[in-house]
Order: C-alpha cells, then sequence, then structure tokens
C-alpha cells in the first residue's frame, strides 16, 4: 500500500512533494484537496517534483498527493471523433458545462462519453486465440469511420466468453480472454501511455504521397504519407491557412488538429469553423473524420506540453486499425516555449535561449513517431505529422527550427516578403525542400505521368536562374538582358502567378487534382522550350510573348475545372500552333 505524500513547495504549474517512496515515475497523481491532475517528472529518494496540469492557485503547502498507480494515459475508444478536447483529453464541451467560459479546476480525468450507447458488432467467437492488436469488435463511430475495437498490444489469450452483437456502454465487458496467468476484460476502449509509442509490426519504406490539392505541395514540395513535415513561419504568413486546407483537402482518412499554444481567438476560429466544414469527397461534415485538440496559450502550460502527446498518440490508436492520419500540430514553437517554462521552473541549466539542453530529444521523439508501417493486426497504416513552427521574428536560426530541421523530411518555409506582396500560399520556393521525391518518384511515374518530375525539376531550374538574374536586373535593368534570358523572367512569372499562387477561397483553385497540375506545368513547359527555340531563331521577345496566350496560362488555374481537362489540353496544342507559325517566319 502506498502512502499519501505531502506538497512543502509550489513554484507555478511545479509542485514539490515529500514521503514519496513508492511512487512511479511518470505515474499520474492527484494533487491537493481538489485532486488536480499531476504528472511525477522527478524522483530523488523520498522527494518528488510534480508537473500539474491544472492552476495551481489555492493550493497549500501540506495538501496531499494521492496515487493512483498508473502512467499518465489516455482512454481510446469510440467517441474520440467530431470531438473536441483540452491537453490531457478532457472534453472542452463537458467542461464548458461545469464551468462556462473557465476551465474547471479538480474534474478529474474525465474523457470520451461514458453514458452513451454505441452498436457494437462483435467479431469473435469463443475458444478464439486472440493476440494484441487482433480486432475483436467494431462500431460505426460516425458516418465516415468504422472503429475497430482492438486487444490492447501487451495481452492474449483464449476466448472465454463474448456477449452477443447489440449495444453498450462505454464501461460494458464484451470479450474476456484468459491467459496462462491471468484473465482480461476487453471493454469498448482500452488506456495506453501518452508518452509511450503504440507497438507496430514494422516500419515500411515511404513511397506512397500525402495528396493535398494544394500544387506548390504536390508537384514540387510532396509529402510522403507517414513523413514528418515542418512548416516555419512568421507572424501573418499563413501557417493556419496551409493546415486548414492539409485537413480539409488531404487524402489522410483521419485528421487530428493540436492547436498548442496559440492565440484564444485563432483557436476560437478554429474550433467554430471546422464543426460548420463539408468533407469534399463525401459531402458530410468534415468533423466525422476529424478530432481537435484545442489548448490555448493562457491555458495551463502543462497541459500545452502534454497536447503534443495527445494528439500523437491518438493518432497512432486509429493508425493501427489500418487508417491513414494526418497530425497538425500548432505550433510547436509554443510546445517548446511550454518546455522552457516549467524547465526554467525546475531550475534546470538553461541551453541554447533558455530552452532545456534536452529540447532536441524531446523533438526528435515526437517527429520520429511519423511512420508508416504494417500493424500488429496486419493492416496497414500511417501517421503524417505536419508541425508549424513559429520563429519570433521569423527567424529561422532560432534553436526550435532549427532542431527541427534536423528530424524531418520535408521543410516547408513560410517568406514574410511573400505574404506582404498577397502571394499565397507564401511557401519559399528557393528554401523549401523536400527529401521525399527520391522515394515518391516511381509512385508519380507509375500513377500519373513518367513526365511528371522531369517537368517539375525544369520548372524548378527556371525558378533558380530567374533569382540569379534578378540580381542582374537590379542593378542594370530588364531591357539589357538578351531575350532567351528575358523569356526566363517572363516564364518564372507564369510558374509564380499561374501555378504557385493558389486562392483557398476559388471553387476551382482551392484543390487542384494530380493530373491538373501534370497538364498545367506540361503548358508552361510547351510555351518555354517552343518560345526558346523561336528566339533562337532570331524572333524579338515581343513577338513571343503574344497577351492571349500569357493571359491563358495565368488564368488556367480558375478556367479550366478538376474533372474536365480537355480546354487545358487545347491550350497545349493552341501554344503549339502559335509558335509553329511564328517560327515560319523566321525560317
Amino acid at each position: 500500500m502506498v502512502n499519501n505524500g505531502y506538497i512543502f513547495g509550489i513554484n507555478g504549474p511545479v509542485v514539490k512533494a515529500k514521503n514519496m517512496t513508492g511512487f512511479k515515475m511518470r505515474e499520474m497523481v492527484l494533487v491537493g484537496i481538489k485532486k488536480l491532475i499531476g504528472e511525477i517528472i522527478i524522483l530523488e529518494g523520498d522527494y518528488a517534483t510534480i508537473q500539474v496540469y491544472e492552476d495551481t492557485s489555492g493550493v497549500r503547502v501540506g495538501e496531499s498527493v494521492e496515487s493512483t498507480g498508473n502512467l499518465l494515459s489516455l482512454k481510446l475508444g469510440p467517441g474520440l471523433l467530431n470531438n473536441i478536447f483540452d491537453g490531457i483529453e478532457r472534453p472542452l464541451e463537458k467542461l464548458n458545462s461545469i464551468r462556462y467560459g473557465f476551465l474547471p479546476e479538480g474534474v478529474g480525468l474525465i474523457s470520451i462519453d461514458p453514458d452513451k450507447e454505441w452498436d457494437v458488432d462483435i467479431k469473435v467467437n469463443l475458444s478464439d486465440e486472440l493476440k494484441g492488436g487482433d480486432i475483436y469488435a467494431t462500431i460505426q463511430e460516425t458516418d465516415l469511420i468504422l472503429h475497430k475495437l482492438m486487444v490492447p498490444p501487451n495481452i492474449s489469450g483464449k476466448v472465454t466468453k463474448v456477449s452477443p452483437s447489440g449495444k453498450y456502454r462505454l464501461e460494458d465487458t464484451i470479450v474476456i480472454i484468459k491467459d496462462k496467468d491471468s484473465t482480461h476484460e476487453l471493454k469498448l476502449y482500452q488506456m495506453w501511455p501518452v508518452r509511450i509509442p503504440r507497438p507496430i509490426k514494422y516500419r515500411k519504406r515511404l513511397s506512397n504521397p500525402l495528396i493535398t490539392g494544394q500544387r506548390v505541395l504536390d508537384t514540387f514540395f510532396p509529402i510522403a504519407k507517414g513523413g514528418a513535415i515542418s512548416v516555419p513561419g512568421g507572424f501573418g504568413t499563413g501557417k493556419t491557412l496551409i493546415q486548414h486546407q492539409l485537413a480539409k483537402w488531404s487524402d489522410a482518412d483521419i485528421i487530428v488538429y493540436i492547436g498548442c499554444g496559440e492565440r484564444g481567438n485563432e483557436i476560437t476560429e478554429i474550433l467554430e469553423d471546422f464543426p460548420k466544414l463539408i468533407d469534399p469527397k463525401t459531402g458530410k461534415a468534415l468533423m466525422n473524420r476529424t478530432l481537435l485538440i484545442g489548448n490555448t496559450s493562457n491555458m495551463p502550460v502543462s497541459a500545452r506540453e502534454a497536447s503534443i502527446y495527445t494528439g500523437i498518440t491518438i493518432a497512432e490508436y486509429y493508425r493501427d486499425m489500418g487508417y491513414d492520419v494526418a497530425i497538425m500540430a500548432d505550433s510547436t514553437s509554443r510546445w517548446a516555449e511550454a518546455l522552457r517554462e516549467i524547465s526554467g521552473r525546475l531550475e534546470e541549466i538553461p541551453a541554447e535561449e533558455g530552452y532545456p539542453a534536452y529540447l532536441p530529444s524531446r523533438l526528435a521523439e515526437f517527429y520520429e513517431r511519423a511512420a508508416d508501417v504494417e500493424n500488429l493486426n496486419d493492416t496497414e497504416g500511417s501517421v503524417t505529422v505536419i508541425g508549424a513552427v513559429s520563429p519570433a521574428g521569423g527567424d529561422f536560426s532560432e534553436p526550435v527550427t532549427q532542431n527541427t530541421r534536423r528530424f524531418i523530411g520535408a521543410f516547408i518555409a513560410l517568406d514574410k516578403s511573400l505574404a506582404n506582396a498577397r502571394h499565397y500560399p507564401a511557401i519559399s520556393w528557393l528554401t523549401s525542400y523536400s527529401d521525399y521525391i527520391a522515394s515518391l518518384e516511381n509512385w508519380f511515374r507509375i500513377n500519373l505521368n513518367s513526365e511528371f518530375m522531369p517537368l517539375r525539376d525544369e520548372m524548378m531550374k527556371i525558378l533558380y536562374q530567374e533569382d540569379k538574374l534578378l540580381e542582374i536586373v537590379k542593378l542594370v535593368g530588364e531591357d539589357v538582358l538578351p531575350d532567351i534570358q528575358r523569356l526566363i523572367l517572363a516564364t518564372s512569372k507564369i510558374i509564380k502567378v499561374g501555378f504557385l499562387q493558389q486562392n483557398a477561397y476559388n471553387k476551382e483553385d482551392t484543390f487542384v487534382t494530380l493530373e491538373k497540375q501534370y497538364y498545367m506545368i506540361k503548358a508552361i513547359s510547351v510555351f518555354n522550350d517552343s518560345a526558346s527555340e523561336v528566339i533562337k531563331k532570331g524572333a524579338p521577345i515581343s513577338k513571343v510573348l503574344d497577351p492571349e496566350i500569357l493571359d491563358d496560362l495565368y488564368k488556367m488555374k480558375y478556367n479550366v475545372p478538376n474533372d474536365d481537362l480537355s480546354t487545358l489540353k487545347e491550350l497545349i496544342v493552341r501554344i503549339q500552333d502559335f509558335f509553329n507559325e511564328l517560327t515560319k517566319s523566321y525560317v
């Protein structure tokens, strides 16, 4: 029997307690008379340091610390989707009903609704042998997602009792299995510690793209399913809008959105807007496959630190069912600031810019949980992590951005100058990169077109050439350049305005299929190559830059619907015919 400890020191969310012999590292404890939720982060003999996930105002020295015997864990079961939680999986709607407009204290680790009845379809029979990960029942959680109840990874045994299919509550035991030593009751949920990755059979090589419908990503900086991506950018560069677009349009089965330490009005906007969004693929509410975690900048700082782990654990749970999950973390900078504040209260020796020395390892722990895997139950699933970074003043040399770059495969850098010029998405084509291009090239060749990646490389080459030419233009002006170089400037403008810029509020432009993206860069390539040939034969640039063709290239993103590319194909033919006629004059 573990004795209760008692508090002897309080420093914001950090509480120190005595008489803690018998408690475990990372154990969840109840702090004080209010029974605030906390987690032991340091154990030294009879003393412990506790990180409290609620406001410690009013807690007194001498109050007790009670053991729960469990690590900080989540309740994983039906009811997670179409819901909004705080950083430790407490439903905000329920918290709001307890104390309107404010976070109540000491309500415990309430989670998914225990009273709701679910239609459960039992999938096992008596005497079946079950192992960790096996599916023993299914529930239609939402219109879009079939929830699969799985045997917890650490248990196995023979089915000794099974209930018939029907309506059950969360705490009802529907299957009992027995191994050599003990009996295990399987309910409609399982518990899992947030800081421990869920086990898998093996990691697969990343070979499938996450299709986003955003041209600058799909074509220039593709994202792999199961990859880790960072989206750094200063204030006002559009990080949140990009993540909204990815949540709405990416071909992930499930979206987990973490609002970590952002402004309250921004989180409120997300919480109000997301439930109104319609899933464009199904016509049903997007929330049917979405889960939101909201932890604003004025909420307890410790819960902000935990919110990242809460989100990734839930994502892994749905991955284990065989789903592709995309997790949006906005932003990891605010999470790192929470680490810095807690580290300061612990009086740890600070590293660069006051961040704790273990910042890189914590970032690695988070991003390394992204994976494309074969699960224990032989299904395949993935977790793609997309983390926004908010460097102060847009300085990418600060510690969070630099350390994040070590653990990601795609760096989608947002540029303040592009945002100021109203070029959205404000993704810098010169600073951004994707290490997934080589591994995805074969997929694009088989599923789209063998020309796609070479055309992409050609467009990037033109943009890099333009960047060098602009240095000359700043000094002497564009008129002194030879026509072939002026063509590079003209083509790069078409790429930037006609292809890279994308209007999230335009019906035809908010999402673009891969096929349309291919024909768009094909049209630009045909223009550039044909114009280059005719210029070499002596045609002046003024004849090459036909206003009508340029206008069609700029507006093809608006004028060509995704489901009818005939106009775009006709444009390519018209460009070829125009330059064929022009060439006849300079033979």
